[in-house]
C-alpha cells in the first residue's frame, strides 16, 4: 500500500555518512547504517522516512553508483593547499569513475611515516594523487598517503605547468622545458599509471 503524504518524506539527496535520525526515533532501514545510536546514509540516495512504521532507508540513485569509501583507494587532482593539509579533488575509486562530485583532505601528519614540514614539500595544486580513504568522519574524506604505493602519480611545474619528469634513482622532479627541480613523494610508477 502506498503511503500518502503525511505519511511519508522522501526525494531528499543524501550522501554516505549523513545523519538521517537516530534509532530512538527511527527503525534503521536499507543504505543505513547505526553508529552511536545515530542513523546515518551508507550511499548515495534519496532518503524515504516513513512516518507511519517509524522507518528510515536510502534507496540509491544509481545502481552500482561508484562512491569513496573507507578502505578504498582513490585517484584525485591536488586543489587548494595549505601549510598543514591540501583538498583532493576525486574522480576516480580504484579504476572505476566516481559517480557525482567528491572531495578530500590530506593532511601533512597522513602524507608520510617520516617529518613533513609543510604540504608543498610533497605536492602542489594541479598534483594527481593515489591515495587512501582512512576516514569519513563529518561527511569528509580523510585520505592518506603513508604507503609506499601511494603519492604523487602527476606533477607538474610549479613555474610553467609542463609534466615534470622523475630522474632515474633520485627523489628530483625536473622540468624538462625550465629546467626547474621540484619535490615530491611519488609513487613507485610515478608518470606511468595511464590516467
Amino acid at each position: 500500500m502506498a503511503l500518502k503524504a503525511p505519511e511519508q518524506k522522501s526525494g531528499h539527496l543524501v550522501a554516505p555518512g549523513e545523519r538521517l535520525g537516530v534509532i530512538e526515533e527511527f527503525i534503521p532501514d536499507a543504505g543505513t547504517y547505526v553508529k552511536d545510536g545515530v542513523i546515518y546514509s551508507k550511499i548515495i540516495g534519496c532518503s524515504l522516512v516513513d512516518l507511519q512504521n517509524r522507518r528510515v532507508q536510502v534507496y540509491p540513485v544509481a545502481p552500482g553508483a561508484v562512491v569513496p569509501q573507507v578502505g578504498t583507494v582513490i585517484i584525485g587532482q591536488i586543489g587548494n593547499a595549505q601549510s598543514d593539509n591540501v583538498l583532493v579533488n576525486i574522480f576516480k575509486v580504484g579504476n572505476k569513475k566516481i559517480s557525482g562530485k567528491f572531495g578530500g583532505i590530506l593532511h601533512v601528519s597522513d602524507v608520510s611515516d617520516r617529518y613533513i614540514d609543510q604540504m608543498s614539500d610533497v605536492c602542489k595544486p594541479g598534483d594527481l594523487v593515489r591515495a587512501k580513504v582512512i576516514s569519513s568522519k563529518n561527511q569528509i574524506f580523510h585520505l592518506s598517503t603513508n604507503d609506499r604505493n601511494l603519492g604523487i602519480m602527476y606533477a607538474f611545474c610549479s613555474r610553467d605547468s609542463t609534466l615534470l619528469e622523475q630522474q632515474p634513482g633520485r627523489y628530483d622532479l625536473v622540468c624538462p622545458k625550465c629546467g626547474n627541480v621540484e619535490r615530491r613523494k611519488t609513487t613507485p610508477d610515478y608518470g606511468k599509471e595511464p590516467m
